[in-house]
């Protein structure tokens, strides 16, 4: 496991139950993606990702088209 999951795994321990319920998601879906091999992300969207998360941790919506792309991008139904 990499010192930057690991650090951001230690930090979701602290934050509210609907953001570490998100993040669970999320990562159940990047497994499923890479399971099947259809897995693909770009650093543009992974850095919306980011902006998301740091919006959560301090209580704010940050979600602006590119994030809510990049959000349905990695949780298609």
């Amino acid at each position: 496991m990499t010192k930057a999951l690991q650090e951001v795994l230690a930090r979701a321990a602290t934050w509210p139950e609907w953001a570490q319920e998100d993040l669970a998601e999320l990562a159940r879906e990047i497994d499923r993606e890479l399971q099947a091999g259809t897995y693909q992300t770009t650093r543009e969207e992974l850095a919306k990702l980011d902006a998301e998360r740091a919006a959560a941790e301090r209580g704010e919506s940050a979600r602006d088209e590119a994030a809510e792309a990049a959000f349905a991008k990695l949780f298609r139904a």
